[in-house]
């Protein structure tokens, strides 16, 4: 099967400028006959690190936000992944939505959620995508920090998954770049190995003070890989 990563830098606050990305994602996705993509974490919403702008920008799986979103991706054939700031009731939570052609096939929320103001996901569902090469194949999400720990994974292979992608919003001060890298490349190798599947680190990119992360200079470095 054919999978990618969109490696993007989202707009903070700018959902139009963000769902158009995903569009031309898609294109590209769909020319390359790809069969699943993703989208970096919180990429529809951008990731904001205080509460206030967090809830300023998010929106729930029946705003018109996502309907825009659904109606956008109709004509594509890719499954896809992409993140945004989930407002359910009165809390937040940081999920991605998991969408085939205009059709909301599943959330999944962060249950390692870095900011506090995210409420912890305590769902794992499992999604399917018939593909051209290898029939029916079960897939899983997690996002960022919850690569880091043996659990998320777990419970999504015992459940059938063969492909995890784990969405990034990696910010990482130049100082801890390297340290950084080798931690989470250990990790996600882990995930791999101890589960038999194939682990998918999509991130994001940026370069110096980001608009989303205030009071904080740092780089997003981008390193995505199966």
């Amino acid at each position: 099967m054919r999978i990618a990563h969109c490696q993007f830098e989202p707009q903070s606050g700018d959902f139009d400028a963000n769902l158009a990305r995903v569009v031309q994602g898609l294109k590209d996705a769909q020319r390359d006959r790809v069969e699943i993509v993703s989208f970096p974490e919180c990429f529809l919403t951008g990731y904001q690190n205080d509460e206030e702008r967090a809830r300023k920008h998010a929106f729930s799986v029946d705003s018109p936000q996502m309907l825009e979103l659904l109606h956008a991706s109709s004509e594509f054939d890719p499954t896809f992944i992409v993140g945004f700031n989930e407002t359910r009731g009165e809390l937040l939570y940081n999920t991605a939505a998991i969408v085939h052609r205009g059709h909301l096939l599943g959330t999944y929320s962060k249950c390692a959620a870095y900011m506090k103001f995210h409420t912890q996901g305590r769902e794992f569902p499992v999604f399917e995508r018939h593909t051209e090469s290898d029939g029916v194949v079960k897939f899983g999400v997690i996002i960022c920090a919850d690569g880091g720990y043996i659990e998320p994974s777990r419970i999504l292979s015992i459940k059938g998954a063969r492909i995890i992608f784990a969405p990034h919003y990696n910010f990482i001060g130049p100082s801890g770049l390297i340290s950084h890298f080798m931690k989470v490349r250990a990790d996600h190798t882990a995930r791999a190995v101890e589960n038999s599947v194939y682990f998918v680190r999509g991130n994001n990119v940026t370069v110096g003070e980001e608009m989303s992360i205030t009071g904080y200079e740092g780089i997003g470095y981008g390193d995505s890989y199966v």
